[in-house]
């Protein structure tokens, strides 16, 4: 079990790569742009930092097979969840927005960088990352082990 959760953590950073990616590159850091983002950089560089750490932390416990490594990296996972949630409930606007307003003219000044989010990544990121979690936790409570 503990190489699939090491599989859909994989999956799921590169999603969440793919998705820093495109906010970085629509202008997400610009504070003084209006309407730059609605995701405060904070939040979203503590997620990213975060789940990195738990992720080397994961591949540590995958090689050496310490239990407390399992539970030091799904105690990292559980901020990087909350914070994952917190940016998808601020996402979640800026979507229905995009959804409400495509296809009329001049859409693209002054619209926040993560409505340049596809819904498939965004879905299949959060769909990943529960995987990830649940499959830590099973591995560190000893459940599925051979």
């Amino acid at each position: 079990m503990d190489i699939a959760a090491l599989i859909a953590w994989v999956v799921t950073a590169l999603g969440g790569f793919y998705l820093l990616g495109t906010w970085i590159r629509r202008g997400g850091t610009r504070r003084q742009q209006t309407g730059a983002t609605r995701l405060p950089a904070p939040v979203v560089f503590g997620h990213f930092a975060l789940a990195a750490l738990g992720l080397v932390v994961w591949v540590g416990y995958v090689v050496v097979g310490t239990t407390a490594l399992a539970w030091t990296a799904f105690g990292l996972l559980l901020p990087v969840a909350l914070l994952g949630f917190v940016m998808l409930a601020r996402w979640i606007p800026v979507h229905r927005a995009h959804a409400t307003t495509s296809g009329t003219r001049g859409e693209t000044t002054n619209v926040p960088a993560e409505r340049h989010f596809p819904l498939p990544v965004v879905f299949a990121h959060g769909l990943f990352a529960v995987g990830a979690l649940v499959l830590v936790l099973l591995t560190a409570l000893g459940i599925g082990d051979n």
